[in-house]
């Protein structure tokens, strides 16, 4: 089995959704304990992780195997200690998604368990990936099982959603696709250390480098190609919204850290500031924006787009440090931030997207003005919002913190104006978040939704505890986490000091 981990990662959850979806309707209890029981096998299995060695090489776990040999493409995987965070918070998330759609799922169960097990393995498997063909693969298949929950259990604008969400992301592969096939005429393969490795031209460079950008800024996504996100996010089931912000969107910043980096690190310290001013704008104005939403969900959303707005800031910040300054130790921890970063705001907005479902299955409603005085209602659950809205604005002693201390500090380093920008986050986010809880959790009852609402069941208490675990741990104790990414951190900034020109 541990010859074959990663392996085993990948096609349990896809090769799971085979009997969940054999159960049919007829039989949806059992289709939801099925589905439970992989993704609990999933994420014992994967617990297998921590034996990466943080002390060791920097891809372990490797297993290679032919896929179409004509064209010298290899199913090879790997994973460095990034992939590892990144993988066990997946598998910890699936846990939770598959609870917590429990019961709100009543129209073909067995369907929806089985494309949220499908996405898993399929998310798992573009961290794994370390051919550029099979990362591909992994990156476009993931829209599959996401476009039809959003599809088939999404809101009354779904198609709308789900059309934006498959036109915008597919536009911007294609230009990944376009800029994978000119590597290959070159090395004649697809392997990720070949192609950086690859001798190329500033020119080459620069066209690689928004080939590559373009794909990932919209999956990210980053300003102005973000404008799919809210849409999917309001449509989506509250488990596709689950999905979506807690791990779908940083296979954009991962794809960042695999191919921008060490392909092209002249291209994109040359560029670098493109993205460090669209992650300011996106920092700053989509923060203004998330101010004025009168929807929960796309409040969130957009809270989402700022908050990755941090994480590609880290990882651009990184190119300017070490090649305008030399410094290598604020461009670790601008790039540890970073990736810190990516892993609590998987948490944080799962947890915020799980709140607004337990509120809109009691309500049907999403809109701030149907509610108020919640608290009085559901003190525990009230507990768990503030706890996670606190983490949303930045609060010492949760996740949200630790990331983007961080990388201000990094900021700070390269240019104080920057790094000034940087914390207008934590205000803005204080304003639009706290606000936010005023407004839903606060003051007297005054309408018939919030009157009518029940405490929360034991099982939705537990999938918000398992949220709020993750966001406590990192929060009071990052070390473990930061440990586990060193070398891998390390690794990536010593690729951005290479000059290929």
């Amino acid at each position: 089995m541990f010859n074959h981990l990663l392996s085993l990662l990948i096609w349990l959850p896809i090769v799971g959704a085979v009997p969940v979806l054999l159960a049919g309707s007829a039989r949806p209890m059992l289709a939801r304990w099925l589905a439970l029981l992989i993704t609990i096998a999933t994420f014992v299995v994967s617990l297998w992780l921590l034996r990466y060695d943080p002390e060791g090489s920097v891809m372990q776990m490797q297993e290679t195997h032919v896929w179409i040999a004509t064209w010298g493409v290899h199913f090879t995987l790997a994973v460095d200690g990034i992939a590892v965070a990144l993988i066990l918070m997946t598998t910890f998330v699936g846990i939770l998604v598959i609870a917590g759609a429990w019961k709100v799922i009543q129209n073909r169960p067995h369907q929806y368990m089985a494309c949220m097990l499908l996405l898993e393995g399929l998310l798992i498997g573009v961290f794994c990936a370390t051919d550029a063909l099979v990362f591909y693969a992994f990156f476009e298949a993931v829209l599959i099982p996401m476009y039809i929950l959003i599809g088939m259990w999404g809101g009354p604008r779904r198609v709308y959603a789900t059309l934006k969400l498959f036109i915008y992301t597919f536009t911007g592969s294609v230009f990944m696709l376009i800029a994978l096939l000119y590597l290959y005429q070159k090395a004649h393969t697809f392997d990720l250390a070949t192609l950086a490795a690859l001798p190329l031209t500033m020119k080459e460079q620069a066209w690689l480098f928004f080939g590559f950008l373009i794909a990932f800024a919209i999956k990210v996504p980053m300003v102005p190609v973000h404008t799919w996100l809210p849409d999917a996010h309001v449509e989506a089931p509250t488990g596709g919204s689950v999905w979506l912000a807690a791990v779908m969107l940083k296979i954009g910043t991962y794809g960042m850290v695999r191919f921008i980096l060490p392909i092209t690190p002249d291209a994109g310290a040359h560029f670098a500031w493109i993205v460090i001013v669209l992650s300011l704008v996106a920092i700053v104005y989509i923060g203004y924006v998330a101010l004025v939403q009168e929807d929960m969900k796309k409040l969130v959303a957009y809270s989402s787009v700022a908050h990755m707005g941090f994480v590609t800031l880290g990882i651009f910040m990184a190119f300017m440090l070490v090649r305008e300054g030399g410094n290598t130790d604020m461009a670790s921890l601008g790039m540890q931030g970073a990736m810190v970063q990516m892993i609590s705001h998987g948490f944080v907005s799962g947890a915020m997207f799980t709140c607004i479902g337990v509120m809109y299955d009691r309500t049907h409603t999403r809109q701030i003005k149907d509610y108020g005085g919640v608290i009085n209602m559901m003190p525990w659950f009230g507990f768990f919002y503030v706890l996670f809205a606190m983490a949303n604005c930045g609060l010492p002693g949760t996740s949200g913190f630790v990331g983007e201390f961080m990388v201000i500090l990094a900021s700070f380093s390269a240019s104080p104006w920057i790094a000034v920008f940087a914390t207008f986050t934590l205000i803005i986010g204080a304003g639009y978040t706290l606000w936010l809880v005023k407004r839903v959790l606060w003051g007297a009852v005054t309408t018939e939704h919030v009157r009518h609402m029940t405490p929360m069941t034991p099982r939705e208490t537990w999938v918000l505890i398992g949220f709020a675990a993750a966001v406590l741990a990192i929060g009071v104790w990052p070390q473990p986490l930061i440990h586990l990414m060193d070398s891998s951190v390390a690794h990536l900034v010593q690729q951005l000091a290479v000059h290929k020109i």
